[in-house]
């Protein structure tokens, strides 16, 4: 049996920036542990699956190489993107049935943007692990599905080297650690770590931004956020923050298409 495949980098408009993700529509779901061996193969941060329900809903799903996730934001607009420009469909916008409930995905001028649920973050004490992986401590910390390190300066951020041998002793599963500071060129920037995954630093990570977004509209008193992640590959992310929602825009390009024989 062959599977369609598609290689999308999300949060960038430029081949081999932003977050790479592999997307496969299926006809029909698989068992588990062919879905997960499937993305252990691709051995991409994430890889989406999705099925077409009706009109234009589709059931949604993420796999990283070691787990099914609740919240994948770089696959969802990667998956949107698939959907809306690579397959014959004629939709303006998508809705996902997923594990963190329904996620529209509109067309937004040259954007996608993504409507997610807001997950703000409480204050909270950092695991001695976690603290002895930092070369700096940071000045605030909190949590929900992650935790949020807060640091002085987009320099820390940038500068910032985390010990992935020594996060190999704790599991944040489905979680993990954002670190970031309000940024010099845009209202803040962030990084994204997983320990014990095979993607150890997420190149862009938009359900990071769930929790990113209430944060630095509260601080800041302002609900309309530019953010920008980090890592080497960068990515570009314009959000707002309305209610108990939190909208994410971006950009995607596609690297790759082909099929999977199994």
């Amino acid at each position: 049996m062959t599977i369609d495949i598609f290689q999308i980098d999300a949060f960038t408009d430029q081949l081999f920036g932003g977050n790479p993700a592999a997307v496969c529509p299926l006809k029909q779901w698989f068992p588990d542990a062919t879905l997960l061996n499937i993305a252990k193969e691709n051995n991409l941060a994430e890889t989406a699956y999705f099925i077409h329900k009706h009109d234009n809903v589709f059931h949604l799903r993420w796999f990283t190489p070691e787990i099914e996730i609740d919240l994948c934001g770089h696959a969802t607009l990667a998956s949107a993107f698939v959907i809306l420009n690579c397959l014959d469909y004629n939709f303006d916008s998508v809705v996902f049935q997923t594990m963190s409930g329904e996620l529209i995905v509109s067309k937004n001028e040259s954007f996608l943007e993504m409507n997610f649920p807001s997950r703000p973050p409480s204050k909270a004490e950092l695991p001695e692990i976690i603290l002895k992986s930092l070369s700096v401590q940071p000045i605030e910390v909190y949590k929900a599905r992650d935790y949020v390190l807060v640091y002085d300066t987009e320099n820390d951020i940038q500068n910032l080297k985390v010990g992935a041998s020594v996060l190999e002793q704790i599991d944040l599963s489905p979680g993990g650690i954002i670190v970031t500071a309000k940024g010099n060129a845009s209202d803040f920037v962030s990084r994204f770590f997983t320990p014990g995954a095979s993607v150890f630093e997420d190149p862009v990570t938009g359900s990071a931004h769930c929790t990113l977004v209430p944060f630095w509209a509260d601080l800041l008193g302002k609900n309309e956020l530019h953010a920008l992640q980090i890592s080497e590959r960068k990515g570009e992310l314009f959000c707002k923050l309305a209610g108990n929602r939190v909208f994410i825009r971006g950009t995607a390009v596609k690297y790759l298409q082909g099929t999977i024989d199994i």
